[in-house]
């Protein structure tokens, strides 16, 4: 048995060497965390050639939209940001979103879980107002559930949009 343990330990060393992938090389590209937010995928080709070349200027993330404290008002600031996504689900009609509700942690789980609800139903209302169909738009409340801060309480009173793919 002691001849073989040598033997076996080459064997596994080579067989573990030769199963190993190499690391793919990272692009610059893909490497900065400054990346216009209107990038397209690489993978996402235009729908057909005649397609105009703003449609590829869509929005791919967007900022949190932020609320006071026990409220639902949509805030003027948000206001163009919320636009620009209309416009930008206009030309993309296959394009859908989610729109998540979320609180801090004062009030109870249940106020919360409808506060979320309401301010997203907001943004939802919005989008819709500025020409989205509704079904393309879908809306879910994380209440307290999903903070940003646990120190910036404001910072957790916001609904978020999400694309959906």
């Amino acid at each position: 048995m002691r001849p073989l343990l040598p033997l076996l330990a080459v064997f596994f060393t080579v067989v573990g060497c030769a199963a190993r992938q190499p690391i793919p090389a990272v692009s610059p590209q893909t490497q900065t965390r400054d990346a216009p937010v209107t990038a397209r995928p690489e993978n996402e080709r235009p729908t057909s050639m005649t397609e105009s070349p703003d449609v590829e200027l869509i929005p791919l993330t967007m900022e949190p939209v932020y609320f006071e404290l026990d409220s639902t008002t949509l805030r003027p600031e948000f206001r163009d940001a919320l636009t620009q996504l209309a416009d930008a689900l206009r030309k993309r009609p296959e394009a859908r979103v989610s729109i998540t509700g979320h609180t801090c942690e004062l009030g109870t789980t249940e106020y919360n879980l409808a506060l979320g609800q309401r301010r997203a139903s907001v943004v939802r209302d919005y989008l819709r107002r500025l020409g989205v169909e509704s079904s393309r738009l879908s809306t879910l409340s994380y209440g307290e559930e999903r903070p940003l801060s646990a120190t910036a309480l404001e910072k957790n009173r916001r609904a978020e949009v999400q694309w959906l793919h």
